[in-house]
């Protein structure tokens, strides 16, 4: 019981860690082109990442939840391999956050999943096909910045159509206030993608933990055969954490993704949000875990391509690419290692 306790808190750290490691992704462009300070911005990018649970609950479903708590198949899901996956997890997001590198929390977590799994029971121990599948998770690596571009760039065209009679500084002005609006939605879209991914974890970790003793001696809340039918608490509980992370700020990332890009103006951002959120609510609607830091940083290269190909800063769009590509072989190599040690000293 003090295992899967300890388990249940790393997941909601994880989930916290999330959040501050990821606001940027909410709030870069708002900040960046000064429509909210800082302060307001966490603020209001964690409201809207909390609202995300109501839509969730009551509309929208958990379809992500399901897709990550089937990374690993149901044999060769123990206690010892979810615990080996989140510390991995949590160190890996800690150092890319340290550095400044804006990764994907969900690629980390997958890959530490699978390297966890894979330590314990060998590479078939994890489950590769179909649209909830591994691979398609890591196709999602290139696809969902690709998508997030195009958007961004279909957006951006269509805006400065319907805006091209309009006073610049008048657009300025209007684009603020609608910035507002396109930041809550992308925060939503956040909040409906990575809360999503630790209820994943906790629901698995309920159900191998159910599988290993008499479920009538555990509290109700705690009873659970099937991650479909898991408890209002973790969501709630996963919703909240995350909120709570992004309140606490990721202003290192934030440099990289608010200028270092391409600069941005509040047309540029407004139409940056538009084609991130969208393409969060998609893949949301999929049930394919994405990284939201790579659909936002495709949907920035997009905008800013409109306006030339030299406005994006190729170079370290090159550079954030490396960073995907190794995040889950890195993290699937750290989180075989800590199994192998915590399998060696019995805990």
């Amino acid at each position: 019981m003090i295992l899967l306790f300890c388990i249940i808190i790393l997941a909601l750290v994880f989930d916290f860690i999330n959040g501050f490691h990821d606001a940027a992704n909410s709030i870069a462009t708002v900040v960046s082109t000064k429509v909210l300070t800082p302060l307001q911005a966490v603020i209001w990018a964690a409201f809207f990442n909390f609202v995300a649970f109501f839509l969730a609950k009551y509309w929208l479903g958990f379809h992500i939840a399901a897709t990550v708590s089937k990374t690993v198949l149901p044999e060769f899901i123990t206690l010892h391999v979810i615990l080996a996956a989140l510390i991995a997890a949590i160190i890996w997001n800690l150092i890319t956050w340290w550095f400044g590198i804006p990764s994907s929390s969900s690629h980390t977590l997958i890959g530490s999943l699978a390297g966890a799994a894979i330590a314990y029971g060998g590479f078939h121990s994890i489950h590769y096909t179909g649209v909830d599948g591994v691979l398609i998770v890591i196709a999602f690596i290139f696809v969902a910045p690709l998508i997030g571009m195009l958007a961004g760039a279909i957006i951006s065209l269509i805006t400065l159509h319907l805006a091209k009679n309009v006073k610049p500084r008048e657009a300025e002005h209007r684009f603020k206030r609608l910035q507002l609006l396109s930041s809550a939605w992308l925060s939503i879209t956040h909040g409906l993608n990575d809360s999503q991914k630790v209820m994943g974890v906790i629901g698995v970790t309920l159900v191998a933990f159910n599988a290993s003793v008499d479920p009538a001696t555990l509290p109700h809340w705690l009873q659970l055969t099937e991650v479909k039918d898991i408890h209002d608490w973790v969501p709630f509980a996963c919703f909240t954490a995350i909120a709570i992370g992004t309140m606490s700020g990721g202003w290192k990332i934030m440099k990289t993704m608010g200028n270092k890009i391409t600069k941005i103006t509040p047309v540029d951002g407004f139409c940056a949000q538009m084609a991130g959120a969208l393409t969060l609510q998609i893949t949301e609607r999929l049930g394919i875990p994405v990284s939201t830091t790579h659909v936002i940083t495709g949907s920035i290269m997009g905008v800013g391509a409109v306006k030339r190909l030299s406005a994006v800063r190729w170079g370290i769009t090159i550079n954030l690419l490396w960073a995907w590509i190794l995040t889950i072989p890195v993290s699937a190599v750290l989180a075989a290692l800590i199994y192998t040690v915590v399998h060696f000293l019995g805990i």
